[in-house]
C-alpha cells in the first residue's frame, strides 16, 4: 500500500469523504496557495470556517477499534442512554481532536512553497462539551501567531474552537502548533 492509499484507508476507516484526500498530498493541491507575506499580515485574524461534519456512531466505533477505547459512553447507545446524562452515545474527546486534521485540509489554504506539514503540539487543550453521536461539528481558525525559522520551517500558532452545531459551548478549544517546511528558493546570481 503506497502513502495516497495508506491516507484513504485511514480517511475511509474514521468516515471522512474522499474529497478531503484530494488535499492531502502536497503536489495535488488546487487551492491557491497563501504566500508568507499573506500569512504574516492574518496574525490575529480568523482565517477560516470549516464545513459541517456529521460525527455518526460508525465514526465513533471506528476509532473505537482504531484506538482500543470501547468504555461504553461511546460504543453502547443503549447503555449510555440509561446511565450517562447524555442521553446516548458521545464521541471520543480524540475523535473530535483528530478531525482537526481533515476540516484544516478542507478549509485553509496551504502555504506558498509548501514541501509538507507536521503536527508541533498543543499549548493549551481544553475539552469543553461532549459531542453526541449525530451531532455535527465545524473549526473556527484563528492564526495567532507566526515564526520563521532560519532553517526553512514556519511555525503557526493556531487557536482552533471545535463547534457543535445548536449549541452555545464548544466541544473543544485548543492552541495548535504546526511546522511547515517551505521549499528554498534559488538565489539570485
Amino acid at each position: 500500500m503506497d502513502g495516497r492509499q495508506s491516507v484513504q484507508h485511514g480517511l475511509t476507516l474514521f468516515g471522512m469523504k474522499p474529497l478531503a484526500l484530494r488535499t492531502v498530498e502536497m503536489e495535488d493541491i488546487s487551492v491557491e496557495p497563501i504566500s508568507l507575506d499573506e500569512l504574516l499580515a492574518s496574525v490575529g485574524k480568523e482565517i477560516g470556517v470549516s464545513p459541517w461534519r456529521v460525527v455518526s456512531q460508525q465514526m465513533i466505533d471506528q476509532f473505537a477499534e482504531a484506538t482500543d477505547d470501547h468504555q461504553f459512553i461511546h460504543c453502547d447507545p443503549e447503555r449510555a442512554k440509561r446511565e450517562t446524562p447524555f442521553g446516548g452515545t458521545i464521541a471520543h474527546g480524540f475523535l473530535s481532536l483528530s478531525l482537526l486534521s481533515a476540516m484544516t485540509f478542507e478549509t485553509m489554504r496551504p502555504l506558498e512553497n509548501c514541501k509538507m506539514g507536521v503536527n508541533y503540539g498543543f499549548e493549551s487543550l481544553r475539552f469543553l462539551a461532549p459531542v453526541k453521536t449525530g451531532s455535527r461539528i465545524r473549526t473556527r481558525f484563528v492564526l495567532a501567531d507566526v515564526k520563521v525559522r532560519p532553517s526553512g520551517w514556519v511555525q503557526t500558532a493556531l487557536g482552533v474552537t471545535i463547534e457543535i452545531e445548536g449549541s452555545k459551548k464548544p466541544a473543544l478549544t485548543a492552541r495548535w502548533l504546526t511546522l511547515t517546511l517551505i521549499k528554498r528558493q534559488p538565489e539570485a546570481a
